[in-house]
């Protein structure tokens, strides 16, 4: 997305990425950077994040009025973001306003955990101005709950939602995940139901991956924990696909659903999070807080993961960064070539199975033809039945959804 000023100058309108890596306890399949019982360090780290984002938005371009750098999109992720307290938050967004002009009805969204909440906590969320959450459900079934090591149950989902209606949310995503050892399709179809009673305005499903380095990895490895079926996970997934067609949900990302505008099949929601959005159409967004990854101004970067540090090079750093956009949190830095730009504009645009991509957005954007650059990798995976061609749309197929690694991969 770019902003264009009445003396024709385009400057682009950035998302906002914030990591906060606390959590009471880190589940056994999560590969996020994350960390338990150092919650007593969230002042610390609240203060150094402000930092950051005073650093990195008083470098951002401005327009030619001299106005702010634009956002439209605001993402607190986790970590558990809601164990920050109002005040916290607040300060946050007086460093975000002071840094960044918002643009009107700026989608600004929340990771929660539920059981982390209460209406008076998120009733001070809101007046904030957090206008959009997204609960880490992930299963309806007890059994599976503790077995992800989950602190919650779906009586707590229950009460969560309850209250963040009743304190004036009305954008909520319910996250789930399938795949799960020793899960059942009748266990899923029961998970699902019990989320759509719920009327979510937008859904997330993942399936399960064993991560190296997490406890799910390393008992899976040693025989410990069943392994996923893959088939059983793939029938779970097109079921899915087909359930929420039903309930009036357009699947818009391949792991995400928003509820229609309208019931006459309307393929477009305002509900689609314009967040992930910005990350499927390779836009830019600017990263803050610890491990917290960005892409802007022709970089990927990347911060330094532990709290301790982070917190340590905001307030002790001796050179001002002056690089738009790293800060001196930024441990990791890449400039970006062109074949970089074109090959993940393929994996990220690909994902969004019903806008895929188009030669017109392709050759805006780069200045070459996508069949001069791709045709031969695009030919191959239509004979193969993994895309389409549509119009001028080349998208996944069905099948190319449940095989979208393969896909990928011809253009990396």
């Amino acid at each position: 997305m770019n902003f264009t000023c009445e003396c024709g100058k385009t400057s682009p309108v950035y998302s906002l990425y914030l990591h906060i890596p606390f959590c009471t306890h880190r589940c056994a399949y999560c590969d996020f950077n994350t960390y338990a019982g150092q919650e007593d360090m969230i002042p610390a780290y609240v203060e150094a994040l402000c930092k950051e984002i005073d650093h990195v938005g008083s470098r951002a371009e401005r327009s030619a009025s001299g106005d702010k750098a634009q956002a439209h999109t605001i993402f607190f992720g986790g970590g558990t973001p809601s164990l920050l307290s109002p005040p916290q938050f607040d300060s946050i967004f007086k460093s975000i306003r002071a840094a960044f002009t918002l643009t009107p009805g700026c989608e600004i969204t929340i990771e929660a955990n539920p059981g982390t909440v209460s209406y008076e906590n998120l009733l001070e969320l809101r007046k904030i101005g957090i206008n959009r959450i997204s609960f880490g459900v992930q299963s309806a079934n007890a059994f599976e709950l503790q077995m992800l090591e989950r602190a919650h149950n779906f009586f707590d989902v229950i009460e969560a939602v309850t209250s963040a209606r009743k304190a004036g949310f009305d954008n909520l995503n319910l996250d789930l995940i399938y795949g799960l050892p020793e899960q059942t399709l009748d266990s899923w179809q029961t998970t699902v139901n019990r989320i759509l009673d719920l009327h979510p305005e937008h859904i997330s499903a993942y399936a399960l991956t064993l991560e190296h380095g997490t406890p799910f990895g390393r008992w899976a490895s040693k025989g410990l924990l069943p392994l996923p079926d893959p088939d059983l996970a793939a029938e779970m997934y097109e079921w899915l696909g087909e359930t929420l067609d039903a309930n009036g949900y357009v699947h818009y990302e391949i792991s995400n659903w928003a509820r229609s505008n309208s019931e006459f099949g309307n393929q477009n929601s305002e509900f689609m999070c314009q967040h992930n959005l910005q990350y499927w159409r390779s836009l830019p967004y600017l990263a803050f807080g610890a491990g917290a990854h960005g892409y802007a101004d022709g970089y990927r970067y990347s911060n330094v993961l532990r709290i301790k540090t982070y917190i340590e090079r905001m307030n002790n750093y001796p050179i001002p960064i002056s690089q738009f956009p790293l800060s001196p949190a930024t441990v990791n830095q890449h400039k970006q070539t062109l074949k970089d730009d074109m090959s993940e504009y393929m994996l990220n645009n690909l994902r969004l199975v019903q806008a895929g991509i188009t030669e017109a957005d392709f050759r805006s954007r780069f200045g070459s033809g996508l069949m001069e650059v791709y045709g031969k990798e695009i030919e191959g995976l239509i004979r193969l039945g993994l895309l389409e061609r549509d119009g001028g749309i080349i998208r996944l197929t069905q099948r190319g959804r449940l095989l979208g690694n393969q896909v990928f991969l011809r253009f990396v």
